[in-house]
């Protein structure tokens, strides 16, 4: 156990590794041709500074009576971190859609309808392969837990904000290794994702596959945001109404988390009363096992359309909110990865190096083969949008947006942002990536691969005609 005063020494730890974070970004030029975050950085150097690291090496050389035998941080520091991820990753996901514009789901489906295919696609497609290289390979030769098959989308299209969240739900669930697994492939995949992506960027200059190539944009200096510039008169109501308040609007913003993951939680709550008092009485349980954090994104999304409909909305700041949720996601990236085990990782290495091949090979050759047949023009920019999402995180798809379109004249900006209210409370830390790992305990994998071999032969089917409908509208020449 530990005391609140611990707490805060832990948080202030935490800001301090953060701040060396920028700071080796900002002296380390391999850092930044990775476009590593500076939460990734923290969280390495915190892990290097721990028992697993730093104290293993002072108990080699000076004994088990060390001064460092168990790293800089005491215990009770690490235990603080520890907890962190499962706490924070519902700040993250309540924040996601809070302040944003909500069109309708026809108007976004008409204008990112292939980006949408394309990235269900390969989310899906993550969950097939990993299924199947864990039913063939991984349980046979290694036995290890079924559960494995869930983590190439966590780890890849999840990241390591998702990865972190998922660790309670690995132990629930007796696969105590697939939280450090996740966490790892989670770095794989984010360094690959770059690496390759910028590879791939130079070859579709060289091939011409590039619409817009410029060579002298290869290295982007602003990223943008997925989300737009808010009206003025949005700002000018928000200064009406917080008149005379004798309260901070950061503070207000972060009362309205708090709401969206309070309305998540009363969901999840209801989702147990009517399991345990339906089918759940015949053995089969899964909401006690579902996160809170995808339900804090649905928490949000109701949170937002009620204060639309009673004339609140403009005291939801967006940039308040992006604030708030990426200082949590800081959070959970950092002390997920300073407190994740290096033993766990070591001791599957062939089960995670191979789930990391699997991963990155598919995601290449959906791209390849894939992305040039769905979308009707500009397939290269958009499909490599899906392609670093799908390894990285959202930030990487738009980095490499940036690289191979720069002034967005493909239009693949607007169409992978528009995506995402269908992607995200689904995949890449959504519904279906929190609730993947119990549904392998309660129905067994073999079930659960076939359900996803037929959702993902279904959004095959839907990507078939578009390319079908899009051939019909095309002038004939």
């Amino acid at each position: 156990m530990f005391d609140l005063e611990t707490v805060m020494f832990a948080f202030v730890l935490l800001a301090i590794l953060l701040l060396v974070g920028r700071y080796l970004k900002r002296k380390t030029r391999l850092f930044q041709r990775l476009y590593l975050p500076e939460s990734v950085i923290a969280g390495v150097l915190g892990l290097l500074l721990g028992p697993q690291v730093l104290g293993v090496m002072a108990t080699a050389i000076a004994g088990p009576d060390a001064p460092l035998a168990g790293g800089v941080f005491p215990e009770s520091i690490l235990a603080v971190w520890s907890q962190s991820p499962k706490v924070f990753i519902n700040v993250v996901f309540a924040s996601l859609l809070l302040g944003e514009a909500i069109p309708s789901l026809d108007q976004v489906w008409r204008k990112a309808a292939p980006q949408v295919v394309f990235g269900m696609t390969l989310g899906f497609g993550q969950y097939v392969v990993a299924a199947l290289v864990t039913l063939l390979i991984l349980i046979p030769v290694f036995g290890v837990s079924p559960i494995a098959a869930s983590l190439i989308e966590i780890s890849f299209a999840g990241g390591h904000g998702t990865a972190g969240g998922m660790i309670e739900v690995f132990n629930q669930l007796d696969f105590p290794d697939g939280g450090d697994l996740s966490l790892g492939l989670a770095t794989v995949s984010l360094v690959t994702s770059i690496v390759l992506g910028t590879a791939l960027a130079n070859w579709g200059r060289r091939k011409g596959y590039v619409a817009n190539a410029n060579p002298d944009v290869a290295e982007p200096k602003d990223i943008p945001s997925l989300h737009l510039e808010e009206p003025l008169e949005v700002s000018r109501q928000r200064q009406r109404l917080l008149q005379n308040l004798l309260m901070d609007p950061l503070s207000i913003n972060f009362g309205v988390v708090a709401l969206a993951i309070a309305v998540g939680w009363l969901i999840l709550e209801a989702l147990k009363w009517i399991e345990a008092i339906t089918w759940g009485r015949d053995g089969f349980a899964l909401f006690p096992f579902v996160p809170l954090f995808p339900l804090a994104l649905i928490g949000g999304i109701l949170t937002q359309i009620a204060f639309n409909r009673t004339g609140r909305s403009a005291l939801i700041s967006r940039p308040m909110i992006q604030n708030i949720g990426g200082l949590a996601l800081d959070v959970v990236i950092t002390t997920a990865i300073a407190t994740m085990s290096l033993t766990a990782i070591g001791n599957n290495l062939a089960v995670f190096l191979i789930l990391a091949v699997t991963g990155v090979l598919w995601v290449v050759l959906v791209f390849l083969w894939w992305a040039p047949r769905i979308f009707p023009s500009f397939w290269f920019e958009k499909g490599i949008a899906d392609f670093g999402q799908a390894m990285g995180v959202t930030s990487t798809g738009i980095i490499l947006i940036r690289m191979v379109d720069p002034a967005n004249r493909s239009g693949a900006f607007e169409s992978f942002a528009y995506k995402q209210i269908f992607f995200e409370p689904l995949l890449g830390g959504g519904l279906i990536t929190a609730i993947s790992p119990v549904l392998i305990a309660q129905w067994g994998l073999p079930t659960f691969l076939v359900i996803m071999a037929v959702v993902l032969l279904f959004w095959f089917m839907a990507g078939f005609l578009l390319i079908r409908q899009q051939r019909r509208r095309a002038p004939i020449v």
